[in-house]
């Protein structure tokens, strides 16, 4: 969105309501029937200054100074999941965001090269699929990010369901896929757990866990409340209209704690290579407590690299299991000294 010449940090102009008072007049209703197949989104450019990454730091409780304070090149980076929540929600350029009542079931992200803090970066993205599956209707999109020079950073792809009651709908998922592995959440307790990986790194060896208390406020902001977008993750009214007793936090909100569990794991290749698949189990209602973990399911090497799969998730502090990922990143063959 481009205000006086100028990108916003946001998908839209949220200042447009000192003029408008409905700022969702002229948008398409976010049903399966308006979908066409294929559907081009324009781009969108967005700037990513200071209030950007602080904004978000304060919705992931991500504080890393790496982020905030220095970085690994002249520039400062961004934290990997910077940009995952604004290509997800690109479809919401033409699609009315504050109408919109689906369930994303599952998300995959590749990145490519870091974000840096003052660049503008071109969101683009366009519905490749949609199809009906038990009684639910689903679209596909895909999505990127590049740089000021072309550069690509981050693409998307993520399936949700279109007008659907979370409510019910929530439970159904399978905790296999990805690379066919099934995700348990189980790892041996006697094998120590690290922060990050190196050479060391051992088939079974699980990651130190992230906690994160999910506060109403958090993903609020995350969600969109400051473009005064009203929905089942901002609005409790709007959550009792669906079924809901509170309102749920997004499913992109989930991955972007794994993103930041495996950005402490891998450090800066995390930024050059990672890639995360992630399905979505069961809504998180907000104030839940959860743990983000993860463990080493494989150690391949190819093409002078050390690669990682892992098994990667989210789960109440209750013991229920809220989405389920597989996570591949990478380490330099041969340990560097100094």
């Amino acid at each position: 969105m481009i205000v006086n010449g100028i990108p916003t940090r946001n998908l839209s102009d949220p200042t447009r309501a000192r003029y408008f008072q409905n700022l969702e007049d002229g948008m398409k209703s976010p049903t399966f029937d308006q979908i066409v197949i294929p559907e081009i989104f324009d781009p969108v450019k967005i700037l990513v200054d200071e209030k950007k990454v602080n904004r978000f730091a304060f919705t992931q409780d991500d504080y890393d100074e790496w982020f905030l304070t220095s970085g690994s090149s002249s520039k400062r980076i961004g934290p990997a999941g910077l940009l995952a929540n604004d290509l997800l929600q690109m479809f919401t350029t033409k699609y009315a965001p504050s109408q919109v009542v689906g369930l994303h079931t599952e998300e995959q992200l590749w990145f490519h090269h870091p974000v840096l803090v003052g660049e503008v970066v071109t969101l683009s993205a366009k519905y490749v699929d949609k199809y009906e599956k038990r009684g639910q209707g689903y679209v596909v999109m895909e999505a990127e990010a590049r740089s000021e020079r072309g550069k690509l950073l981050l693409s998307h792809r993520g399936v949700e369901i279109i007008r659907t009651a979370p409510a019910e709908v929530g439970g159904r998922g399978s905790t296999g896929g990805g690379s066919g592995r099934k995700v348990t959440s189980y790892f041996d307790e006697a094998l120590p757990g690290v922060s990050t990986l190196g050479h060391d790194a051992l088939v079974g060896m699980h990651l130190d866990a992230l906690e994160k208390e999910t506060t109403m406020e958090q993903v609020a902001v995350f969600s969109r409340i400051g473009e005064f977008v009203s929905s089942i993750h901002t609005d409790l009214k709007t959550a009792h209209r669906n079924g809901m007793n509170l309102p749920i936090v997004q499913g992109q909100q989930l991955v972007c704690y794994m993103t930041e569990l495996l950005t402490r794991a891998f450090g800066n290749q995390w930024f050059n290579g990672g890639t995360l698949h992630v399905k979505f189990l069961e809504p998180v209602k907000v104030f839940e407590t959860l743990t983000i973990q993860a463990v080493i399911a494989d150690i391949n090497i190819e093409d002078g690299r050390r690669f990682l799969d892992l098994d990667v998730w989210v789960k109440s502090r209750q013991g229920t299991l809220h989405a389920i990922g597989w996570a591949r990143g990478w380490i330099p063959l041969k340990e560097v000294s100094i």
